[in-house]
């Protein structure tokens, strides 16, 4: 008996210890004190709206090209018997150089073959001449016949007509004899060649492609949509206008070239000359044509190379030149192209602007705006009018260190 009330009492008494301990933390334990968050205002970066001049600048590239490029051919036919050191690949040439000699002796045999004839048809047109006199005198005594007349006159004629051909023919002999020698027709440049001495060459045979150097032309794509930023000379009939005057020629904007050559950037001034002929129609592209003047001359001042045909180029046109716009970071411009005016309250104020062009890490403005503005720099799309917000430089230190974490 006194064994199983023990068994019944040992339980009951753990369990009334454990129920004790519990109730003691519970009677000791500290309540958090309840805190409510603080409501921030979304934190902001602004910048100074202060308007400047500004300059538009049309991005654009391409690769460099003679402005015209020919093919060397001989019009006779002969054996070479000289060649210029300049008629090589690479080599330069001014207007007028000789650059290639056919062998001439049958040509000059031509020429002394030319002049007897004409020399013999001088004077068979010299005899039918004084014949032709003398019967018109015969004629007028009334002692010639008409017949012997008509026949003297047709012997004139055709006297006349060979003495014509005699000069035609002594003329194209010279000429042929000229073109033994070739010269060159513009200042240029031989792109390659495939001629030398004792090679016999056929008339009409490419022996040398060849290109100038006077100047050189780069064409560059431009959208469409870029124009408007470029001052470009309407393009209409060659000395007309709209209204039927005449209209004086106008210079296309300037252009700054740029290239890697041997591991450096150089840079070469040009001048847009011209449009081409029509805009793509399917990538609504206009090309514009970029002239350098002598590129391949030498500038001690600045060292750099020539620009040579076929160098790929970066280009950067001028374009019109804004006397009062402003320049913003591009998170200034909100979604729907607004900005978000800062005013003395702290309070955003939504302002429609009118967007000129956005680049990538800017975007220009051209009204909508006043000069000291403060306007936001930070993306918000979610903001409403009169929102108030807080700006970075203005928060006091230990508020900025919170933001920060």
């Amino acid at each position: 008996m006194k064994t199983s009330t023990k068994k019944i009492l040992v339980p009951i008494g753990i369990l009334g210890l454990g129920a004790l301990g519990v109730g003691l933390q519970l009677a000791g334990r500290v309540v958090p004190e309840t805190i409510v968050p603080e409501k921030l205002a979304p934190l902001i970066q602004v910048a100074s709206a202060e308007p400047r001049p500004f300059a538009f600048v049309v991005r654009a590239q391409g690769t460099v090209v003679p402005r015209s490029e020919s093919d060397l051919i001989p019009q006779v036919a002969g054996e070479v018997v000289w060649v210029s050191p300049s008629l090589v690949s690479g080599g330069f040439f001014e207007a007028g150089q000789p650059l290639l000699r056919l062998d001439d002796a049958d040509l000059r045999a031509s020429v002394e073959s030319a002049r007897a004839a004409l020399a013999r048809t001088e004077s068979e047109e010299s005899r039918a001449g004084k014949h032709r006199d003398r019967q018109r005198h015969l004629a007028k005594e009334g002692v010639a016949s008409e017949a012997r007349i008509d026949d003297a006159e047709n012997a004139y004629r055709v006297a006349e007509s060979s003495l014509r051909e005699a000069n035609v023919r002594l003329e194209n002999a010279r000429r042929d004899l000229a073109r033994t020698e070739i010269r060159a027709s513009y200042a240029g440049r031989v792109r390659s060649e495939s001629v030398d001495v004792g090679q016999f060459v056929s008339r009409g045979m490419p022996i040398a492609k060849l290109y100038a150097v006077d100047w050189a032309e780069v064409r560059l794509p431009v959208p469409d949509r870029e124009l408007r930023y470029l001052e470009l000379p309407l393009t209409y009939r060659p000395g007309r206008d709209p209204n039927g005057s005449s209209a004086p020629e106008e210079e296309g904007p300037s252009v700054r070239l740029s290239a890697e050559f041997a591991g450096q950037t150089h840079q070469w001034m040009g001048r847009i000359v011209r449009t081409e002929g029509e805009i793509d129609s399917k990538s609504r592209m206009v090309t514009l044509v970029a002239r350098v003047e002598d590129p391949y001359g030498a500038d001690p001042a600045t060292g750099r190379p020539p620009l040579a045909v076929g160098l790929f180029v970066r280009a950067e046109i001028a374009g019109l030149e804004v006397p009062d716009a402003f320049v913003l970071p591009r998170g200034a411009l909100q979604e729907d192209r607004s900005i978000l005016v800062l005013d003395a309250e702290g309070r955003l104020n939504i302002r429609p602007v009118d967007v000129l062009r956005m680049e990538r890490d800017e975007v220009v403005i051209g009204g909508g705006i006043e000069a000291g503005d403060k306007v936001c720099v930070t993306p918000l799309p979610g903001a409403i009018d009169g929102m108030q917000v807080r700006v970075v430089g203005e928060m006091p230190d230990a508020e900025s260190e919170r933001a920060g974490t």
